[in-house]
This record gives C-alpha cells, sequence and structure tokens, in this order.
C-alpha cells in the first residue's frame, strides 16, 4: 500500500466517523416522526421543527462553507459536533418538559434550528481538508467514504428508534457527537504532527489576465450542479424525511412496522453511493452520463412507485427511485465538489451548493405536510411531485452546450 493511500485511509476513516456522527442525529427526527406522532405530536408540528433545521442547516453551510477557507477544520469541525451535541439534547428535553406534552414549544424549535447551524459547520471544512491532502482517485474513494456515511445515518437512526424510546435516541446521538467532537480534535491534532494534514496548499495566485476562481466555476458547470444540489436536495432530505410516515400512511405498515421497514430500506439506500461509482467507471469516467442516468432511473422508478400498491413492492420501488437520484448526488458531492481544490475555494463553493440543497429541502418539508393536512393531497400525488422533480433533473442533464466550455471527464 502507497504512503498516499495510507494517508487517504486515515483521513478518510475520521471523516467518515465524523459524518456518521453528524447524520445520525440528522435522521432522529425522522425516524421517531411515527413515534411522536403517536404520542400527539402533530405532523404540521414536526415538519416545521424539521424545516427549521433545513434552513438554519442550509445558512449555515453558506456562512460556515466560507468561514472554513480561512479557519483550520480541526477547528470548525469540533465545535461544531460538540455545539450540536448540546442543542440536539435540548431539544428533547424541552419536548418533554414544557409542560405541554404532545406540543413542540419555542425553545425547542430554537434548539433544533441551533442543532442545525452547528451541524453545518463539518461539511464544508471537511470537504477542503480532503481535497488538499489527497491524491485522486483516493480524493473520490474518501468523499464516497463520507457520502456513504450520510446515507448509512438513515438505518444507524432507525435501529436506535426500532429498540429505544425516542427521547432517548435523542440522548444516545447528542453522546455521540460530543464523544466525536473530542476523538476528532486528537486524531487531526496527531495528523498535523505527522504531516498527515496541512493547511492552505491550494491558495490560489491569480496571474495577470487570468480569470478569477469564481469566474472559473463558470466554465466547471457551476449552473448545472446548482440545479442538481436543488432537486437531489428535496429527495435525499425532505422525501427520506417523511419516508417512514409514507410507509405508515399509504402502505398502513403503522408505526413499528414503518420504522422497521424504514431502517431496512435505509440501508438499501446507503450502498447506492458504491453502485454509483462503479456505473461512473464502467461510462469511462464521464459525470455528466452517469448524472443523466441516475435521473433517467430516478424517473422511470417514481413512475412505477405511482401505479404500484402491492406493499413491498412498492417499497422496493421507492427506494429504488431514492437510490438513482442520490447517485446524482454522490456524482456532485464525490466527484465535482472535491475536483474544484484548485479553485482555492473548496470549502465555500461546497457550502454554497449544501446551502441551495437544504433550502430546497426546508422549503419540500413545509410543503409537503401542507398539501397532505390542509389540502387533503393523497400520498399518491405527492409521488408525482417527486416524479416531476427527476423529469426537471432528466432535462438538465442533457449535454446542453450551454453548462460549459469544459469536459468534465476525470
Amino acid at each position: 500500500m502507497t504512503a498516499n493511500a495510507k494517508k487517504a485511509i486515515k483521513i478518510g476513516s475520521m471523516c467518515f466517523l465524523a459524518y456518521l456522527a453528524v447524520y445520525l442525529a440528522r435522521n432522529i427526527l425522522s425516524t421517531v416522526t411515527p413515534a411522536m406522532q403517536a404520542q400527539g405530536f402533530t405532523k404540521d408540528a414536526i415538519g416545521v421543527a424539521s424545516s427549521i433545521y433545513f434552513y438554519t442547516y442550509a445558512v449555515g453551510q453558506l456562512i460556515n462553507g466560507a468561514i472554513g477557507d480561512k479557519i483550520k477544520a480541526k477547528y470548525m469541525m469540533c465545535v461544531g459536533l460538540a455545539c450540536a451535541g448540546i442543542c440536539n439534547l435540548l431539544f428533547s428535553w424541552f419536548n418533554t418538559h414544557s409542560g405541554e406534552y404532545g406540543a413542540i414549544p419555542v425553545p425547542a424549535y430554537i434548539a433544533y434550528g441551533a442543532t442545525g447551524f452547528f451541524l453545518a459547520m463539518i461539511y464544508g471544512p471537511m470537504t477542503k481538508i480532503v481535497s488538499e491532502n489527497t491524491e485522486m482517485p483516493y480524493t473520490t474513494r474518501c468523499s464516497l467514504g463520507y457520502t456513504f456515511a450520510s446515507y448509512f445515518g438513515s438505518p444507524t437512526a432507525g435501529l436506535l428508534a426500532t429498540f429505544l424510546a425516542w427521547q432517548s435516541v435523542f440522548t444516545v446521538s447528542s453522546m455521540v457527537l460530543i464523544t466525536m467532537s473530542v476523538v476528532l480534535f486528537i486524531s487531526f491534532t496527531v495528523f498535523e504532527r505527522k504531516g498527515i494534514i496541512a493547511y492552505g496548499r491550494f491558495k490560489r495566485e491569480r496571474q495577470k489576465g487570468e480569470k478569477g476562481s469564481v469566474r472559473m466555476l463558470f466554465d466547471r458547470q457551476i449552473v448545472k450542479f446548482c440545479l442538481v444540489s436543488i432537486l437531489t436536495g428535496v429527495v435525499r432530505t425532505s422525501v427520506l424525511f417523511w419516508l417512514p410516515t409514507y410507509f405508515a400512511e399509504r402502505l398502513a405498515l403503522g408505526s413499528e412496522r414503518a420504522t422497521l421497514t424504514f431502517t431496512v430500506a435505509s440501508l438499501f439506500i446507503s450502498c447506492g453511493s458504491f453502485i454509483v461509482i462503479f456505473i461512473y467507471e464502467k461510462m469511462g469516467h464521464n459525470m455528466d452520463k452517469t448524472v443523466l442516468v441516475m435521473f433517467s432511473s430516478a424517473a422511470v422508478g417514481f413512475t412505477l412507485t405511482y401505479f404500484v400498491s402491492e406493499t413491498y413492492l412498492n417499497v422496493v420501488l421507492i427506494v429504488f427511485s431514492i437510490m438513482s437520484s442520490n447517485g446524482a448526488a454522490t456524482m456532485l458531492w464525490s466527484r465535482y465538489c472535491p475536483g474544484l481544490r484548485d479553485t482555492g475555494i473548496v470549502s465555500g463553493v461546497t457550502g454554497f451548493l449544501d446551502f441551495l440543497s437544504y433550502m430546497a429541502a426546508a422549503t419540500a418539508n413545509i410543503v409537503f405536510p401542507f398539501l397532505i393536512e390542509k389540502q387533503s393531497w393523497s400520498w399518491e400525488s405527492i409521488v408525482l411531485v417527486w416524479l416531476s422533480l427527476m423529469v426537471v433533473g432528466v432535462t438538465i442533464a442533457l449535454p446542453w452546450k450551454k453548462w460549459s466550455r469544459r469536459a468534465t471527464n476525470a
């Protein structure tokens, strides 16, 4: 094993564990939603809490992504993990000590929003540290590792929700975040001393007549991938959030079976990132073609999901659809963003794209429960909305010349 490979494994392993902790915490509310509803919490109240989280996470990505290009990733990530753990714990505490069980009090909303902001201190700086301290193909492999962690967080949260009361699930996730903060700080300090991690390796110095970093992004299809971020953000975040409720209501599985089905389904979804990288390599490392195939597959999957009513076949189809959409997201986060390291603003760009993704998801998390509860839309109608998003994805993934004058092959 080469020295570069060993270094990538060490950095990638810590990033994987840190991001697994992030997505464990991020998926808790989704997995315990059926249990909270059974205790009197309304779908609207839970939807508002999740939307507040997504909005603050989105704004946090925009702010912290830019800061991440200036401050060491070690400090950004460790402070974010520790503070998010504290706020996550407060959310559960406020909900069980408000004096009005079944209603989410204002302090709980504030605490959950703060959780989103602090967790947004992780992704941008982490992508920057990977892109600056590893070489291809290890950069993509590291990025794939924590992309997998983002999907694997769902079944992990679901597993906890299967065996623990919803309040205890929040407590466990908070302890994981705080512990991970300490472990990460110690590990990165050791890596710095051994020369495994260094900062500022790609500070770009603009030459006379050369385009600035921001202008370069337009030659790198930034507009196209902004749209990819928005569309996949709704599916990988909002659709996944409501999946346990979808199982419980449209497929009539009930609270416990819905949570168990979600756990198993999300295990398969978490493996999709490895499948899409295999497809990407078989397509000659062509990012554009891979994104087109993924959106097309998702569109077909959601079409079949609409028409098929048999319970477990429907589960298979919606899982396939989400996996396909996530495949396009994998290209964005594991291939496109790390490939921008020569611009010197990897953290800022990654944060901006994640900002767009979560703003879209937050809006969807307000719209979907409103359509279901206030406008009496059926889940079948919501599936058609998801399908329409994937059709838009197919449209933007077509090889339009206006996206870029530069090829996106690896």
